[in-house]
């Protein structure tokens, strides 16, 4: 298969990193096409990365197709879907020290990877870098970024870029052993809205999260609504709470969402239902944040109220 050129972007070129440094991992179900698309632009970059691609039972021969392409790419095919779970997979079997993550709709700009290397290699506290994204031909600013930039907690002159608790998934990357210590993904949230707690528990061991917009993603998705999304993610803002927060907090952000769905959104309803079937689960996994990362989180809340 021929590898498509690779667009113009705003992110410069960076030193090629050392070979060995920095592993790109895919996850994807059912989208054989978008991942194949991603699969040229990680083919593209000068940095020629590893590609690890870990496919969720896919039904369209996905996996299949992603062996055949010519990156490269260690292909995990699992049985039945794991969600963001295959993250933690895909980093399992990374032999490098840094993994940048990919969603099979999302790519590296050229450069950005080695960027990403350097910076990692200079902040040995940082254990998750938070890139700016710029989404589908036009590369428009994602929203997220401005969020990112201008978070209200207090600079750390041991990170390269403001200090944050939230990134986007197919946009970061991290220090693998980092991600290990804290646990990876959570298998309670399963997917959507999974990153608020992974930079809870990296921050919780003392792992610096930081938004580092020299480090340039670009996310290309599908148009179109993704119905059910928005009641995915609500459901695990709340088990968030449950899994780290003060029960103050949880019993709060229960009442609220309990709130919207007896005024009859479908989507609270949803959310709430789903997250009462998850809540014995989140109770025995239960941890709640050290007070300098909740007094972080309690930031953030009054910020986003």
């Amino acid at each position: 298969m021929p590898v498509r050129k690779q667009p113009l972007t705003q992110q410069a070129p960076a030193r090629t990193p050392a070979p060995g440094r920095i592993t790109v991992a895919v996850i994807t179900r059912d989208r054989r096409e978008s991942v194949l698309r991603t699969l040229d632009r990680l083919a593209a970059l000068p940095e020629r990365p590893p590609v690890i691609v870990v496919d969720n039972d896919s039904a369209d021969a996905t996996a299949a197709a992603a062996r055949a392409h010519p990156v490269g790419a260690r292909v995990i095919a699992l049985p039945r879907n794991t969600g963001a779970l295959g993250r933690n997979l895909a980093v399992r079997h990374a032999t490098t020290p840094y993994v940048a993550f990919s969603d099979d709709d999302s790519w590296w700009a050229p450069g950005a990877l080695a960027t990403a290397a350097d910076v990692l290699d200079t902040h040995p506290r940082l254990g998750l870098l938070a890139a700016r994204t710029l989404v589908g031909p036009e590369a428009a600013e994602d929203p997220l970024n401005a969020v990112l930039a201008g978070s209200p907690l207090p600079a750390d002159p041991g990170l390269p870029g403001p200090p944050v608790l939230g990134f986007l998934a197919c946009a970061a990357v991290v220090r693998r052993r980092a991600f290990l210590d804290a646990g990876g993904y959570h298998p309670v949230l399963f997917f959507g809205g999974e990153e608020t707690l992974l930079a809870y528990d990296l921050a919780a061991r003392d792992w610096g999260v930081a938004y580092v917009p020299q480090v340039t993603a670009l996310h290309h998705p599908d148009p179109g609504r993704r119905p059910g999304r928005s009641a995915v993610q609500r459901r695990n803002a709340l088990l968030t709470a449950w899994l780290r927060r003060p029960a103050g907090v949880a019993l709060r952000d229960t009442a609220r969402l309990a709130a919207d769905a007896a005024r009859g959104d479908p989507a609270a309803t949803a959310a709430l239902r789903g997250a009462l079937a998850r809540l014995p689960a989140a109770l025995r996994h239960r941890a709640p944040l050290p007070d300098r990362v909740e007094r972080a989180a309690r930031l953030l809340d009054g910020r986003h109220t």
